[in-house]
């Protein structure tokens, strides 16, 4: 009997489940892991707040990692706004700490490694990264955001055909928009072979050399002080 009277509720909530949008069933890390990092931004803000004009290079651990920013955009006012280890949906949650307040002529974003590798979908990554952008519009303007491609690693490896689709989905929706842009940076840290080149990568396979940060600011630079 209590099978019987089971079963039937066992069906109910797998076709609800089912009929949800693939973003309400992916598991969303909880964005306050990374209050510190944040709060680290603010005190640096109170003892040196950046100033106007800047632009801002957010996102994951391979921003964090560039710490030759200043050196490789001389004529920029640069400030890093990277945390190790976020998403998308982490840098729509703190928007209005870290990139809102400064009012940034434009947004160099690198996101979306770390969301297919928790399991995330292409086309989430996707949707995602046009709620960032209507976010961030929402409130300081259409300053430009340039999406820096997901890149290919060793470590990740396996997870490559997922990224190139989502960079493939964002490439073709930035066309679309004004002040959006894609950046190719993946294509160049691929060898003849098609797979990541070794020395581009730290011995992790995943976060980079010095040798990767110089072929993403080959990339970038031509974007971004056109």
């Amino acid at each position: 009997m209590l099978k019987k009277a089971i079963y039937p509720l066992l069906v109910l909530c797998l076709t609800l489940a089912a009929a949800l949008p693939a973003t309400a069933r992916e598991f969303e890390p909880d964005p306050r892991r990374f209050e510190r990092d944040i709060l680290r931004f603010e005190r640096a803000d109170a003892e040196n707040y950046p100033l106007p004009g800047c632009v801002i290079f957010l996102g994951s651990s391979s921003i964090r990692g560039w710490k030759t920013l200043q050196e490789d955009f001389p004529k920029l006012h640069v400030i890093n706004r990277g945390f190790g280890g976020s998403q998308i949906s982490d840098a729509i949650y703190y928007a209005q700490r870290i990139v809102v307040p400064y009012h940034p002529t434009a947004i160099v974003f690198y996101a979306g490694d770390n969301d297919i590798a928790h399991g995330k979908s292409p086309t989430t990554v996707y949707e995602d990264f046009k709620e960032f952008v209507r976010t961030v519009h929402s409130f300081i303007g259409p300053r430009a955001i340039y999406f820096l491609s997901i890149k290919p690693s060793l470590a990740r490896w396996k997870m490559w055909p997922e990224m190139k689709e989502a960079n493939a989905a964002i490439q073709r929706w930035a066309a679309t928009r004004s002040a959006v842009y894609y950046i190719d940076t993946a294509t160049p840290m691929l060898g003849a072979d098609g797979k990541p080149r070794p020395e581009l990568l730290k011995e992790d396979g995943l976060h980079m050399t010095p040798a990767g940060y110089k072929v993403w600011t080959g990339a970038v630079k031509p974007k971004i002080t056109r």
